[in-house]
């Protein structure tokens, strides 16, 4: 039952940071997780695309035996703008073949590329945007620099006031559960910032190190996605000064 959950949790984390459907992540964290998986056949180097798209045309072309430009113009015959992002995933998958994890990204580049979609932004029209930072701290030390307002104000002072504000808001709501740490070291907590959500992600790389992910959603435009992209970077890299301090 552990494992059970503790996959749950990582399936979660995976789907939060890159914007998945459960389904979809669960498929990709359980092919990793399979022993002896095949390895790809190796293609001939793309130069890259723009950055709009998900990864770059080598990684598409690698993957699926052709680059962007190829998907872009099937996309275009199948009418993917009027059509919609679920039905042109699902040509893509279902009539050329290609794996569902390349047929969303192909989808999302392509949907950028032709200006229906911006970077960072979901399908209902709002953005997220997720920073990363591995510390040298276990869950509960990670839990209790965030939770304990002592130890909080040791690291926290130098970052972003009002980001600083809204997690100690969100720590004191009454309906808060807090962090919840799960006996594997797996944890999360989720608290309200004005109109968007925060997600915190725990994930132990070892027994003296572990991921922290924050995902905050519901962000009104592309411009706000960068301006707490740089608010959390800075809020992490001041917790991870804490830690080695």
């Amino acid at each position: 039952m552990t494992r059970a959950r503790a996959l749950k949790q990582v399936i979660r984390a995976r789907a939060a940071k890159t914007g998945e459907r459960y389904t979809t992540a669960r498929r990709h964290i359980l092919r990793e997780l399979k022993p002896n998986s095949p390895a790809a056949p190796v293609a001939p180097v793309a130069p890259a695309k723009t950055t709009k798209s998900v990864m770059s045309d080598a990684a598409f072309l690698k993957k699926t035996g052709h680059g962007l430009d190829h998907w872009f113009a099937v996309l275009d015959r199948f009418g993917a703008v009027e059509k919609g992002h679920t039905a042109a995933a699902r040509h893509l998958h279902e009539t050329h073949g290609v794996d569902g994890w390349y047929a969303q990204g192909i989808t999302v580049s392509y949907e950028r590329e032709r200006g229906v979609r911006a970077v960072h932004q979901r399908l209902n029209g709002q953005f997220e945007v997720s920073v990363s930072k591995t510390l040298n701290a276990t869950a509960k030390q990670v839990a209790k620099a965030f939770s304990d307002a002592r130890t909080r104000a040791a690291w926290i002072s130098e970052a972003d006031a009002t980001l600083a504000a809204a997690l100690a808001k969100g720590l004191a709501d009454r309906k808060s559960k807090g962090f919840v740490i799960r006996p594997d070291g797996l944890g999360r907590f989720r608290y309200k910032w004005n109109d968007t959500t925060v997600q915190l992600y725990l994930t132990p790389k070892s027994k003296e190190k572990i991921s922290v992910v924050v995902t905050q959603m519901k962000l009104p435009s592309a411009d706000s996605v960068e301006l707490q992209r740089r608010q959390w970077k800075t809020a992490l890299g001041l917790l991870a000064d804490h830690f080695n301090a």
